[in-house]
Protein backbone atom coordinates (compact mmCIF):
# COMPACT_ATOMS: atom_id res chain seq x y z
CA UNK A 1 0.00 0.00 0.00
CA UNK A 2 2.96 2.29 1.35
CA UNK A 3 4.54 1.68 -2.61
CA UNK A 4 1.07 2.14 -4.18
CA UNK A 5 0.78 5.42 -2.50
CA UNK A 6 4.78 6.59 -3.03
CA UNK A 7 4.05 6.12 -6.87
CA UNK A 8 1.15 7.75 -7.34
CA UNK A 9 2.47 10.78 -5.36
CA UNK A 10 5.54 10.59 -7.72
CA UNK A 11 3.46 10.78 -11.06
CA UNK A 12 1.55 13.18 -9.66
CA UNK A 13 4.75 15.69 -8.62
CA UNK A 14 6.02 14.80 -12.44
CA UNK A 15 2.51 15.75 -13.94
CA UNK A 16 2.80 19.20 -11.77
CA UNK A 17 6.13 19.95 -13.09
CA UNK A 18 4.94 18.64 -17.05
CA UNK A 19 2.12 21.49 -16.48
CA UNK A 20 4.19 24.19 -14.55
CA UNK A 21 6.71 24.09 -17.55
CA UNK A 22 4.10 24.34 -20.70
CA UNK A 23 2.28 27.30 -18.70
CA UNK A 24 5.63 29.14 -18.40
CA UNK A 25 6.36 28.54 -22.38
CA UNK A 26 3.21 29.87 -23.35
CA UNK A 27 3.89 33.12 -21.30
CA UNK A 28 6.79 33.78 -23.41
CA UNK A 29 6.51 36.46 -26.01
CA UNK A 30 6.55 35.14 -29.57
CA UNK A 31 9.18 36.86 -31.85
CA UNK A 32 7.99 38.66 -34.77
CA UNK A 33 8.96 37.02 -38.47
CA UNK A 34 11.41 38.35 -39.70
CA UNK A 35 10.60 40.05 -43.30
CA UNK A 36 13.46 39.76 -45.50
CA UNK A 37 13.32 42.84 -48.32
CA UNK A 38 14.33 41.96 -52.12
CA UNK A 39 16.79 43.30 -53.22
CA UNK A 40 16.49 45.80 -55.95
CA UNK A 41 17.05 45.06 -59.22
CA UNK A 42 19.95 47.27 -61.00
CA UNK A 43 19.29 48.14 -64.55
CA UNK A 44 21.02 47.42 -67.05
CA UNK A 45 23.01 48.77 -70.42
CA UNK A 46 25.45 47.89 -73.21
CA UNK A 47 28.59 50.03 -73.69
CA UNK A 48 30.97 49.97 -76.47
CA UNK A 49 34.60 48.95 -75.10
CA UNK A 50 37.93 47.70 -76.77
CA UNK A 51 38.43 44.66 -76.39
CA UNK A 52 42.08 45.33 -76.62
CA UNK A 53 44.36 48.32 -76.05
CA UNK A 54 43.93 50.59 -79.32
CA UNK A 55 47.17 52.69 -79.47
CA UNK A 56 47.37 55.76 -81.20
CA UNK A 57 47.14 55.80 -85.29
CA UNK A 58 45.83 52.10 -84.96
CA UNK A 59 42.56 51.44 -87.28
CA UNK A 60 39.61 49.71 -85.17
CA UNK A 61 39.08 46.81 -87.27
CA UNK A 62 36.46 44.57 -85.03
CA UNK A 63 38.74 45.41 -81.90
CA UNK A 64 35.14 46.65 -80.54
CA UNK A 65 32.88 44.47 -78.14
CA UNK A 66 29.14 45.33 -75.75
CA UNK A 67 29.73 45.40 -72.41
CA UNK A 68 27.27 45.61 -69.94
CA UNK A 69 27.34 48.33 -67.46
CA UNK A 70 24.82 49.99 -64.60
CA UNK A 71 22.20 52.67 -66.45
CA UNK A 72 23.13 54.92 -63.94
CA UNK A 73 26.93 54.89 -64.38
CA UNK A 74 26.56 55.65 -68.05
CA UNK A 75 28.36 58.70 -69.21
CA UNK A 76 26.47 61.31 -71.80
CA UNK A 77 29.60 60.70 -74.10
CA UNK A 78 29.35 57.10 -74.19
CA UNK A 79 28.35 54.72 -76.81
CA UNK A 80 25.59 52.86 -76.30
CA UNK A 81 23.67 50.05 -77.70
CA UNK A 82 20.33 51.91 -77.06
CA UNK A 83 21.18 54.67 -78.74
CA UNK A 84 23.49 53.37 -81.70
CA UNK A 85 23.07 49.55 -81.65
CA UNK A 86 24.80 49.79 -84.93
CA UNK A 87 27.93 51.45 -83.66
CA UNK A 88 30.39 48.64 -84.00
CA UNK A 89 30.19 48.31 -88.27
CA UNK A 90 29.60 52.19 -87.93
CA UNK A 91 33.20 52.80 -86.52
CA UNK A 92 35.44 50.06 -88.15
CA UNK A 93 36.76 52.60 -90.71
CA UNK A 94 37.49 54.67 -87.86
CA UNK A 95 41.17 56.03 -86.73
CA UNK A 96 42.17 56.26 -82.95
CA UNK A 97 43.29 59.68 -81.70
CA UNK A 98 44.29 59.13 -78.43
CA UNK A 99 44.99 55.12 -76.44
CA UNK A 100 41.86 53.64 -75.39
CA UNK A 101 43.17 50.71 -73.00
CA UNK A 102 41.68 47.60 -73.29
CA UNK A 103 37.86 47.48 -71.40
CA UNK A 104 37.68 51.27 -71.40
CA UNK A 105 34.56 53.01 -72.63
CA UNK A 106 34.70 54.24 -76.66
CA UNK A 107 33.99 58.01 -76.82
CA UNK A 108 33.70 59.65 -79.99
CA UNK A 109 36.64 62.31 -78.95
CA UNK A 110 39.29 60.11 -79.19
CA UNK A 111 38.33 58.48 -82.75
CA UNK A 112 38.72 60.06 -85.77
CA UNK A 113 36.66 58.83 -89.11
CA UNK A 114 38.09 57.64 -91.79
CA UNK A 115 37.67 60.61 -94.08
CA UNK A 116 39.46 63.27 -91.48
CA UNK A 117 42.55 64.14 -91.54
CA UNK A 118 44.76 62.23 -88.77
CA UNK A 119 48.13 64.68 -88.19
CA UNK A 120 46.12 68.21 -88.41
CA UNK A 121 43.31 66.54 -85.75
CA UNK A 122 46.21 66.41 -83.03
CA UNK A 123 47.75 69.30 -83.67
CA UNK A 124 46.87 71.99 -81.10
CA UNK A 125 45.62 75.35 -82.06
CA UNK A 126 48.22 77.67 -83.43
CA UNK A 127 50.98 74.89 -84.30
CA UNK A 128 52.45 73.77 -87.59
CA UNK A 129 53.97 70.23 -88.47
CA UNK A 130 57.29 70.66 -90.14
CA UNK A 131 58.84 67.48 -91.33
CA UNK A 132 62.64 67.46 -91.74
CA UNK A 133 64.78 64.88 -92.43
CA UNK A 134 67.06 62.26 -90.20
CA UNK A 135 68.95 59.73 -90.29
CA UNK A 136 70.42 57.38 -87.09
CA UNK A 137 73.23 60.05 -86.60
CA UNK A 138 71.51 62.86 -86.64
CA UNK A 139 68.11 61.43 -84.33
CA UNK A 140 69.73 60.17 -81.10
CA UNK A 141 70.73 56.53 -82.93
CA UNK A 142 67.00 56.07 -83.84
CA UNK A 143 65.76 56.30 -80.01
CA UNK A 144 63.79 59.19 -80.85
CA UNK A 145 59.89 58.03 -80.56
CA UNK A 146 56.64 60.21 -81.16
CA UNK A 147 55.75 62.46 -78.68
CA UNK A 148 59.70 62.77 -77.40
CA UNK A 149 60.81 65.74 -77.36
CA UNK A 150 64.18 67.52 -78.56
CA UNK A 151 66.30 70.10 -79.49
CA UNK A 152 67.50 70.81 -82.96
CA UNK A 153 71.23 71.47 -83.35
CA UNK A 154 71.83 73.02 -86.71
CA UNK A 155 76.08 72.78 -87.96
CA UNK A 156 77.40 74.83 -90.87
CA UNK A 157 80.49 75.34 -92.61
CA UNK A 158 81.91 78.42 -92.04
CA UNK A 159 83.94 80.55 -94.30
CA UNK A 160 86.95 80.13 -93.07
CA UNK A 161 86.10 75.98 -93.90
CA UNK A 162 85.44 75.02 -90.16
CA UNK A 163 81.78 74.42 -88.47
CA UNK A 164 80.02 75.89 -86.32
CA UNK A 165 77.48 74.72 -84.69
CA UNK A 166 74.27 76.09 -82.64
CA UNK A 167 70.79 75.09 -80.82
CA UNK A 168 68.90 76.85 -83.24
CA UNK A 169 65.06 75.35 -81.15
CA UNK A 170 64.41 73.71 -77.68
CA UNK A 171 61.88 71.64 -76.23
CA UNK A 172 60.56 70.74 -79.28
CA UNK A 173 57.61 67.82 -79.55
CA UNK A 174 58.03 65.27 -82.44
CA UNK A 175 54.80 64.32 -83.70
CA UNK A 176 55.73 61.17 -85.84
CA UNK A 177 58.82 59.43 -87.62
CA UNK A 178 58.06 58.50 -91.18
CA UNK A 179 54.08 57.05 -90.89
CA UNK A 180 54.98 55.74 -87.17
CA UNK A 181 52.85 57.75 -84.88
CA UNK A 182 53.61 55.97 -81.84
CA UNK A 183 55.89 52.83 -80.79
CA UNK A 184 54.19 49.53 -80.85
CA UNK A 185 51.82 48.20 -78.05
CA UNK A 186 54.78 46.23 -76.85
CA UNK A 187 56.60 49.07 -76.47
CA UNK A 188 59.49 47.95 -78.67
CA UNK A 189 61.51 51.02 -80.70
CA UNK A 190 60.44 51.67 -84.47
CA UNK A 191 62.28 50.91 -87.15
CA UNK A 192 64.90 54.43 -88.02
CA UNK A 193 63.26 56.58 -89.91
CA UNK A 194 64.41 59.02 -92.51
CA UNK A 195 61.26 61.51 -91.50
CA UNK A 196 60.63 63.36 -88.45
CA UNK A 197 57.60 65.46 -88.24
CA UNK A 198 58.04 68.45 -85.04
CA UNK A 199 55.46 70.29 -83.53
CA UNK A 200 56.20 74.06 -84.38
CA UNK A 201 54.59 77.55 -83.66
CA UNK A 202 54.79 79.16 -87.33
CA UNK A 203 57.46 81.45 -86.13
CA UNK A 204 59.60 78.00 -85.61
CA UNK A 205 58.77 76.96 -88.67
CA UNK A 206 60.31 79.94 -90.30
CA UNK A 207 63.29 79.42 -88.83
CA UNK A 208 63.57 75.45 -89.54
CA UNK A 209 62.76 76.18 -92.76
CA UNK A 210 65.82 78.77 -93.71
CA UNK A 211 68.07 76.57 -91.06
CA UNK A 212 67.62 73.41 -93.75
CA UNK A 213 69.01 75.65 -96.67
CA UNK A 214 71.66 76.60 -95.06
CA UNK A 215 72.76 74.03 -92.85
CA UNK A 216 75.11 71.01 -93.74
CA UNK A 217 73.40 68.92 -90.82
CA UNK A 218 70.48 68.92 -88.70
CA UNK A 219 70.77 66.70 -85.60
CA UNK A 220 67.99 65.99 -83.08
CA UNK A 221 69.08 65.81 -79.47
CA UNK A 222 66.80 63.69 -77.41
CA UNK A 223 66.02 65.51 -73.92
CA UNK A 224 65.56 63.84 -70.68
CA UNK A 225 61.50 63.34 -69.74
CA UNK A 226 62.89 65.27 -66.11
CA UNK A 227 64.37 68.40 -68.37
CA UNK A 228 60.40 68.53 -70.48
CA UNK A 229 58.83 71.55 -70.86
CA UNK A 230 56.64 72.11 -73.59
CA UNK A 231 56.38 76.06 -72.35
CA UNK A 232 60.16 76.46 -72.61
CA UNK A 233 60.32 75.86 -76.58
CA UNK A 234 62.31 78.90 -77.33
CA UNK A 235 63.38 80.04 -80.50
CA UNK A 236 67.00 79.93 -80.18
CA UNK A 237 68.03 81.14 -83.33
CA UNK A 238 65.78 84.29 -83.91
CA UNK A 239 68.68 85.71 -86.05
CA UNK A 240 68.45 83.32 -88.79
CA UNK A 241 65.27 85.49 -89.72
CA UNK A 242 65.23 88.33 -87.50
CA UNK A 243 63.26 91.50 -88.86
CA UNK A 244 66.26 93.37 -89.69
CA UNK A 245 66.17 96.90 -90.26
CA UNK A 246 63.37 97.97 -92.23
CA UNK A 247 63.49 97.56 -95.98
CA UNK A 248 66.17 95.32 -96.12
CA UNK A 249 65.63 91.10 -97.31
CA UNK A 250 67.40 88.05 -96.60
CA UNK A 251 69.77 86.46 -99.07
CA UNK A 252 70.65 82.49 -98.89
CA UNK A 253 73.56 81.63 -101.11
CA UNK A 254 75.29 78.29 -101.16
CA UNK A 255 74.12 78.32 -97.19
CA UNK A 256 75.84 81.41 -96.46
CA UNK A 257 73.51 84.48 -95.34
CA UNK A 258 73.37 87.90 -95.91
CA UNK A 259 71.20 90.73 -95.32
CA UNK A 260 70.87 93.20 -98.14
CA UNK A 261 69.05 96.65 -98.53
CA UNK A 262 65.99 97.40 -101.09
Amino acid sequence: MRVIILGVAILAAGGAGYLAMNMMGSNRPVEPARVVAPEPQIELDEVLVASQTLTTGTRVEGQLRWQRWPADAVSPDFITRSSRPEAIDELSESVVRATIAEGEPVRPIKLLGADQSFMSSILPSGKRAVATQIAADTSAGGFILPDDYVDVIMTSRDRNGGFTTETILNNIRVLAIDQTIREDEQGRLVQVGQTATLELTPRQAEIITVAQQMADRLTLALRSVQDVDPADARNAAEHLIGDGPGGTITLIKRGQRTVAGQ
